[in-house]
Order: C-alpha cells, then structure tokens, then sequence
C-alpha cells in the first residue's frame, strides 16, 4: 500500500484492499474515508465489508460515495466534516485517489482560507492534477 500526503495527518491512497486495512492500523492511521460508490468495480466487495473490518480494527470509518468530477455540496461538506473531526493521521481513498484529493481540495478551499497554489501544488505532490477541477475551486472560495 503506498499513501501520499496531502497535508500534515491527511494521506491518500488508490483501491484499499479489505486486507490492507490491517496494514493501515499497523502503519500509524486512526481513521479512514472511502469515496467509492457500491458497484464500482469487483474489486471492491462493498462498504459494509469495509466498514466492518474497520471497526474491528478500531478505525474511525466515513463513507462519502462519490462518482468522478460529481461532487455536491453534500459531498464537499461532508469530506470537511471529516476531515474536522476524524481523528488523525487519516487515509482517504478511492480507486485512483483522484476523487480523494478533489474533495480535499473543495474542502479546503471551501472551509479555510487557503491558496489555491498552495493546493494545487499539495495535489501535484500526491500525483493528481487537479486542473479539470479549477473553474470550481476557484467559484467555492468564500
């Protein structure tokens, strides 16, 4: 499992397997996001699943399911709810860890006062471009 920071104590990874929730207890992590959506793929075997073997695990568990490039204001707020409360470090993953770091970014630029470079570069960093995602990033600043 390889993870990418996005900021201090928030980390993103691609297509979590239900196994490598143990690693991800081992590895230091208190809480997990999921941004996938029932059906997606057979190699996702469905949230419950998840969600079980993360409360057994003791892991703060969220599910935001999310299809790519449709984020709600729902789903921005959510993700922000999240990331305010969750205990840190935290791990937020889809398939590709695209659909993570977007909702970061909205929820970031929606909830703080940040730079939009700052994000951008943050974005770049983890390996995801979030230049399809500028025109709403920019409309969300407060």
């Amino acid at each position: 499992m390889q993870t990418k920071p996005l900021e201090p104590g928030v980390e993103i990874t691609s297509a979590l397997t239900l196994d490598e929730l143990e690693e991800v207890k081992a590895r230091g992590f208190n809480a997990v996001v999921c941004n996938r959506i029932e059906g997606e793929s057979e190699d996702f075997p469905g949230e419950a699943r998840y969600r079980e073997k993360a409360e057994q695990l003791g892991l703060a568990w969220v599910h935001i399911p999310v299809k790519p490039g449709e984020y709600s204001e729902a789903d921005i707020r959510a993700f922000a709810e999240a990331l305010q409360q969750l205990p840190r470090p935290l791990l937020a993953f889809c398939r590709s860890g695209k659909r993570a770091t977007h909702l970061w970014a909205f929820a970031k630029r929606q909830h703080e006062q940040c730079d939009l470079a700052e994000l951008f570069a943050a974005a770049h960093a983890a390996g995801v471009d979030l230049e399809d995602q500028r025109h709403g990033l920019e409309r969300s600043a407060q």
